[in-house]
């Protein structure tokens, strides 16, 4: 039997979940906004103390934004809403 095809949404969804964590350890968190599949643009809400952190930037560039593009390859760019 095939396995069953992940949605794109689901398997982005499924990456923050993972990412998660590490967030939540310093105070913070993350939630999905949208997905454009056209550009490939992931949008996400930095939520507690990644929202006014002056590292965001790097949490959602090099942290949140590479581990999301490394699981889900239609993702091409991931912005902050």
């Amino acid at each position: 039997m095939a396995a069953k095809k992940v949605s794109t949404i689901t398997a982005i969804k499924q990456a923050l979940a993972a990412i998660r964590p590490h967030l939540q350890m310093d105070g913070g968190d993350v939630d999905f906004v949208s997905f454009d599949a056209k550009t490939g643009t992931l949008k996400v809400k930095l939520l507690g103390h990644c929202a006014h952190c002056p590292m965001s930037l790097m949490t959602l560039q090099s942290g949140i934004g590479a581990a999301v593009m490394e699981k889900v390859m239609e993702v091409k760019k991931v912005i902050s809403a």
